[in-house]
């Protein structure tokens, strides 16, 4: 019979990369108050003690550490500081990411190209890969990636985003396959436009009232006529960290308050 508890994360050690803002923070808060030890990791230290905080705050336990995962001596030195502290890791959340640089196909450079692959898909993969020889020793573990909707269908103005989101998907099922029999089961959230630092990066190359319009534009394109909170990807985390997804891997849960089924964002909303 199915318990409530197996949705439980009482514990459980999890790092969640990328945990200085937005859909990182929130599902960091998300896993303390499941009960989990959480570990935040971000390039800037004064957002994570801010949020580490927080979570002290409502009686839950968190560590902040400060790391580049684009840079492989820091995935390692990342995952050597969890296992002398806890021990062990139960859960990666891969949520680090590069913001998106609105250019487009014809204008990228190479320099945005090696930024923005080095930390969504390189950093992803050898993180993972860490944590993934930690877990199996183990007996298992649940390891999160955090993709996009933009892996699905490109977006205008993004397209290295685009692309390195439709790795995230890739690298995802990858190692689902792979580790399965370890135990360890691996899965994504693809978010929609949510309210984020990294999705008002979209309009900072307009003027107020263009950006304020822009907004609207690409809100009105879901069928809910808004944009998500971080919080709103928390349940997905919490179901995809817990006990309560045991048979489930190589999964993607789309929260996008239904843009593809719309179709997609439409280009002239973005540039």
């Amino acid at each position: 019979m199915f318990e409530l508890s197996k949705f439980s994360l009482e514990g459980k050690v999890a790092v969640v990369t990328g945990g200085s803002r937005g859909i990182g923070s929130a599902i960091a808060a998300g896993f303390a108050k499941a009960g989990a030890k959480v570990v935040l990791t971000s390039r800037k230290i004064d957002d994570l003690e801010a949020n580490v905080a927080e979570i002290k705050a409502f009686g839950g336990e968190a560590t902040a550490l400060q790391s580049h995962l684009g840079k492989m001596e820091e995935i390692e030195k990342m995952v050597g500081a969890v296992m002398d502290k806890y021990g062990r890791i139960d859960i990666l959340v891969n949520n680090a990411g590069a913001s998106p640089s609105m250019k487009s196909v014809l204008e990228s450079d190479e320099r945005l190209w090696d930024t923005i692959m080095n930390l969504n898909l390189k950093g992803l993969y050898f993180t993972s890969q860490a944590v993934a020889n930690i877990m199996k020793k183990q007996g298992g573990g649940k390891i999160i990636n955090i993709a996009s909707i933009d892996g699905f269908k490109p977006e205008a103005g993004v397209s290295i985003y685009s692309i390195s989101k439709a790795g995230v998907r890739m690298i995802t099922k990858a190692f689902a396959v792979e580790l399965a029999p370890f135990n360890i089961m691996v899965n994504a959230i693809a978010p929609g436009p949510i309210s984020t630092k990294m999705l008002n990066s979209h309009w900072f190359h307009l003027s107020p009232e263009e950006a304020e319009k822009g907004k609207k534009e690409m809100a009105s394109i879901a069928p809910t006529g808004r944009f998500g909170e971080p919080d709103e990807i928390v349940g997905a985390a919490v179901y995809l960290a817990s006990d309560a997804s045991s048979y489930t891997t190589g999964a993607e849960i789309v929260v996008d308050g239904g843009v593809l089924l719309g179709g997609g964002l439409d280009a002239t909303s973005l540039l």
